[in-house]
């Protein structure tokens, strides 16, 4: 049976203390009529655990990650359909990461695959009529994706819209 609860809040819900990133803090989790409720204390504010907590630990608030901002699936799609018409072998892996991204956002679909010589080809369309498209299939590391991630998060935050 699988729970869901809620990530480490960013305040004590006892004394509303904010929890900053290395600091030691205590969760507890009670029940809430058919539900279970994280509840997060400050290390100041823990006298132990509520008198209705099913379970509890310590643990310490987590360092800030960096936040993406989220890409807008239509600018993704311009941008693709860009480089699409261009055709520039040299941009084929940063195309099929693009494609993926399109596709996990649903703005694209896989409508086939086919071969050519030796590469897989995926075969897409857009949801909203655009296409079709050819992409080659890349093999690449999960180093690679992340750069070419970042280097289109970098091109598209960098154009203006």
């Amino acid at each position: 049976m699988d729970y869901q609860l809620k990530p480490l809040g960013k305040t004590c819900s006892k004394s509303g203390a904010k929890l900053l990133p290395g600091d030691v803090c205590y969760s507890a989790v009670v029940v809430k009529g058919n539900d279970w409720e994280r509840i997060d204390f400050s290390s100041d504010a823990w006298q132990g655990p509520p008198e209705d907590a099913i379970g509890y630990w310590r643990t310490m608030v987590p360092p800030q990650t960096e936040t993406r901002r989220r890409l807008d699936p239509d600018a993704l799609l311009r941008h693709f359909e860009q480089l699409c018409e261009d055709a520039n072998p040299a941009q084929d892996k940063f195309r099929y990461v693009l494609a993926l991204l399109l596709v996990q956002r649903r703005r694209l679909r896989i409508t086939g695959t086919h071969s050519e010589r030796t590469t897989t080809i995926l075969d897409l369309a857009g949801l909203q009529g655009e296409g079709p498209f050819a992409v080659p299939e890349q093999q690449l590391k999960p180093d690679e994706i992340e750069t070419l991630e970042n280097e289109l998060n970098e091109r598209l935050t960098a154009e203006p819209d």
